[in-house]
């Protein structure tokens, strides 16, 4: 029987993968002008992650 990921597991990696790319935004974005970036800035770009990657965790299956 196919089923998707249980849900804990697609909200953690969900959760990862939001830190991981506000990370690398945010190291991108000291590089680029030379201070932080912007808490609500780090936000956005968290939450638009975490949209394709909901998705993208909802076409796997379970072993």
């Amino acid at each position: 029987m196919d089923t998707q990921l249980p849900i804990w597991q697609r909200l953690g990696l969900t959760i990862v993968a939001i830190l991981v790319f506000s990370y690398v935004a945010g190291l991108i974005w000291a590089q680029v002008t030379g201070f932080a970036l912007p808490a609500y800035a780090a936000g956005v770009v968290g939450g638009l992650t975490a949209l394709p990657v909901w998705e993208l965790l909802k076409r796997f299956k379970a072993k």
